[in-house]
């Protein structure tokens, strides 16, 4: 069915809402959204009754009954203006849907078929929404970036905690909100691509207790208690999500620690903070997800209260404690020019991880035309570890015990103020400081040497070596933002600020002798005391016009850069000037259909550990030296994505490419004897390049889902070994394609295949990876009552040059059993149900390949009993 809507005088009215619902209960709303032109189209079935409904605001909505046939139909519909003038139409029933531009609301109660546990399993249920199996929501081919509660951040606004957590039933409506901004007189000035969803509660629910409760116990010792409580009232919220269970299941991860220092979209736009973040002690325990034993401990507090009508207070306290023991065996393969070996390694850990971290937010939101925000976090880690490595190879057979003990605190204030200066003026204000401090403790054990020639270690039955760190840094920075609107096409932005970080490192590295003596390394160059102090004062100008249906933003950034550095007595101080011009193009097509274009010249300066220009014991088998005299790093980066939703064709397409080529880059310079590194860095001027595309099509017809996806990677990057300079090449492909199905009252499957090539050349020679994964999830509601869940997937993994080839398959499975209406349900559940031992990956650097195992949980069997109030 297809056709227009026009309103008075025959102006066509666009993002007018169409709403078909059908007459068979079994049958799913279709829903269409006026284009700029008043047209629509909806897929309908053959020979089926519909109540067809148009609604505009300003506008009375109009209904008419028809009966399709096996022709396609074209109606168009004339509205009235409504004389009231109402804020909203307000018609004879609920709609399940409602659009009005940027807002869809969906009413949940006509999708709910009853079986809902939590919030997951209803959004599978609507139209448009999209659930992944880790938690992320995507709606119309875009994923959703923030997660309200009547209109209050959920926790972080990760939408894990929210769609794992809350019971379905206490949903009444869910609204998804495009492009959006906490600070709505910003809203048409930032560029955000930000999509938010805010759960509306039942009116039963918004000043009430309400939750669930799971506890489980299975074979060989295993449990698991869940607890999730909710209180909301007009005035005060609490959210409790506890988790204690000895199954391996983390409840916080690094995705999840992501949102809480800002989301990766705003940690990639400063990529120093981000790759400082990825590569940190605590960031490295919370990438780990495979184990061979696991117990967690966890809890998370999230509390708001509203003071009056423009102040809230909210806060949150999230505090994990595990016990997690690890192994991994792999093959390195060295591609040292002349003599290439292979490395057999063994790693064992047994981890006692714990952290807490809490936050403070203040909201004054005193008119519209003004708004103020202050927040503090704070982050406390003490990690320790006792970890067994085992090396074979040609020049050494060793076992080496690595004993480490973390200790950090991080401490983080930040405000931000906007205000409307005038009818043409916006400013804004945000400022940040951050205190980090961390003292880590590392001690290995053996009884041969290591790093002969490296480390000046002294003859001894047992050799102990023991490293401590500290280090601590300031960092602060405020930006003062003009936003200029011209007029409706034209704006102009004006941007100064400065950061400053003031940064200390220590380190100490000796050898403990049996006799109870010292043997310190400083006569042999080790042991820095170093502090490194930056400031970057910059001022930008940004214009921002728009033509047609393209929005262009071309952007200058001039920036001076003050640094220097102490080692000791010895002093170094350097200036530098760079201008980094940015530009970005959004074309919107219509509503669903959008181009999006960034470029930027980066530049990227060295950590302080990068510089501290005395050795330091990074490993069993590396020793680094930095290099005071290290400049900035150059690169250009430009990303491509483009992505289109069609409702009337059921139809999801997203395409995305990214390049990067670096100019200047700070390259690993190192020597290699036999498994020994020594490794320093230089700055390294020949080109670089990477990229990459990603792209993901669906199509739905009927009930059947078809899904395909790919990803193809490129690079080309220089390694600097033992005095020698070659160009290694990475290349990568992977696509996957599967089919889900959707219906009510049968059985669900979603079936899939994915294929992987790598492959890595190198001056030595080639190296070619495959894997062909298949994977089948079902989920099947039965006898009213009976909920029954299952996935397997198939892996065979290749390694081509080495003649190794693995196979190993994982299923899980579950039943779940609950009378409607009942408080109380019961599940069985069984993890890696075939008692697999291991995951096989792989993996490059510079200088050598490495096939790893990863071992992994045994069989599992829990019984679990859940009470919902």
């Amino acid at each position: 069915m297809s056709g227009k809507v026009l309103g008075s005088v025959q102006k066509p009215l666009e993002y007018a809402n169409i709403l078909a619902i059908p007459s068979i209960e079994d049958s799913s709303v279709k829903f269409a959204i006026t284009e700029s032109d008043g047209s629509f189209k909806l897929g309908l079935s053959q020979n089926q009754n519909y109540k067809i409904t148009v609604s505009y605001l300003g506008y009375k909505s109009q209904t008419i009954e028809i009966t399709t046939k096996e022709e396609d139909l074209v109606k168009n519909f004339g509205l009235e203006d409504n004389p009231d003038q109402l804020d909203e139409i307000t018609l004879n029933y609920t709609p399940p849907i409602s659009v009005k531009k940027d807002t869809i609301t969906y009413n949940v109660d006509s999708f709910k078929t009853g079986e809902e546990r939590k919030l997951r399993d209803l959004l599978k249920k609507l139209p448009g929404v999209e659930v992944d199996r880790a938690g992320n929501v995507t709606v119309m081919g875009k994923k959703v970036t923030k997660v309200l509660v009547e209109g209050k951040t959920f926790f972080t606004g990760n939408s894990k905690l929210a769609v794992n957590n809350i019971p379905a039933d206490a949903v009444d409506k869910i609204e998804i909100l495009d492009n959006y901004n906490e600070v709505a007189m910003l809203k048409n000035l930032q560029d955000s691509e930000d999509m938010a969803m805010n759960i509306k509660l039942k009116e039963d629910k918004k000043k009430f207790a309400f939750g669930d409760v799971e506890v489980g116990a299975g074979i060989k010792e295993r449990y698991l208690i869940h607890p999730n409580l909710f209180y909301y009232s007009p005035k005060t919220t609490v959210n409790f999500i506890g988790d204690l269970n000895n199954q391996g299941i983390k409840s916080f991860a690094f995705k999840d620690y992501l949102e809480f220092e800002g989301g990766f979209g705003k940690l990639m736009q400063d990529t120093n903070s981000y790759f400082s973040l990825y590569n940190s002690d605590f960031a490295q325990y919370l990438n780990n997800q495979d184990y061979t034993a696991n117990t967690n401990q966890f809890g998370a507090l999230n509390i708001r209260q509203s003071i009056n009508n423009k102040t809230d207070l909210s806060g949150y306290i999230i505090s994990s404690k595990s016990k997690t023991e690890t192994q991994s065996n792999t093959l390195n393969e060295y591609l040292n020019f002349n003599e290439p070996f292979i490395e057999d390694r063994t790693t064992t850990n047994r981890i006692n991880n714990f952290f807490t971290i809490g936050k403070i937010t203040v909201d004054y939101d005193p008119s519209f035309d003004e708004d103020f925000a202050y927040n503090s976090f704070v982050k406390l880690t003490n990690n320790d570890a006792n970890g067994l490595i085992s090396t074979i190879n040609p020049s050494q057979n060793n076992d080496i015990n690595t004993l480490t003990d973390i200790k950090s605190l991080n401490l983080k204030q930040n405000i931000s103020y906007s205000r409307k200066l005038s009818k043409d003026h916006t400013a804004t204000l945000e400022a940040t400081y951050n205190f980090q401090n961390d003292k880590p403790i590392t001690e290995w054990l053996t009884n041969q040497q290591i790093l002969q020639g490296l480390i000046p270690l002294e003859e001894d039955d047992v050799y102990s070596i023991l490293q401590t760190k500290r280090s601590n840094s300031h960092n602060a920075n405020a930006i003062v933002k003009d936003y200029w609107v011209l007029n409706n096409f034209y704006h102009l932005y004006t941007t100064f600020g400065v950061n400053v970080a003031f940064t200390n490192f220590e380190n100490q590295d000796v050898q403990q002798l049996s006799n109870g003596s010292i043997n310190n390394f400083n006569a042999a160059g080790f042991g820095n005391d170093f502090a490194y102090n930056f400031i970057d004062t910059f001022v930008g100008l940004e214009y921002k016009f728009q033509i047609g249906i393209a929005t262009f933003k071309p952007m200058l950034y001039y920036h001076f850069y003050n640094w220097n550095t102490r080692q000791f007595n010895e002093r170094f101080n350097n200036r530098k000037a760079l201008l980094l011009p940015q530009f970005t193009t959004k074309v919107e097509f219509n509503n669903s259909e959008k181009l999006n274009f960034r470029y930027k010249l980066n530049a990227r300066f060295p950590s302080i550990n990068r510089l501290a220009n005395n050795f330091v014991l990074s490993s069993f088998n590396n020793v680094f030296r930095g290099d005071t005299t290290l400049e900035n790093q150059l690169y250009h980066t430009a990303s491509l994505s483009y992505y289109k939703f069609s409702l009337f064709k059921n139809l999801n397409f997203n395409v995305n490419t990214s390049f990067n080529k670096r100019v200047e880059t700070l390259k690993s310079v190192t020597q290699l004897q036999g498994i020994d590194q020594f490794t320093t860095q230089t700055l390294f001027d020949l080109p670089e390049h990477s990229w990459n595309l990603s792209s993901r099509l669906s199509k739905k017809i009927k009930k059947i889902k078809y899904n395909i996806s790919a990803r193809v990677g490129y690079s080309d990057f220089y390694q600097i070994v033992n005095d020698q300079t070659n160009l290694n090449i990475s290349k990568n492909i992977s696509s996957t394609l599967s089919i889900e199905t959707s219906f009510k009252k049968h059985p669900n499957i979603e079936v899939g295949y994915t294929k992987d090539f790598n492959n890595y050349k190198f001056l030595g020679g080639e190296n070619n990876f495959e894997n062909d994964r298949f994977f089948a999830i079902l989920e099947y509601d039965f006898l009213d009552n009976f909920i029954f869940k299952a996935d397997y997937s198939y892996d065979a993994y290749a390694n081509k040059s080495a003649n190794i080839l693995n196979t190993f398959d994982t299923a899980n499975a579950s039943l779940f059993y609950q009378v409607e209406d009942s408080p109380w349900g019961f599940e069985i559940n069984v993890t890696n149900l075939f008692d697999v031992t291991f995951k096989q990956q792989n993996s490059f650097n510079s200088f050598l390949i490495s096939d790893s195992k990863t071992f992994i949980l045994p069989r599992i069997v829990m019984f679990k009993v859940a009470y919902k109030f």
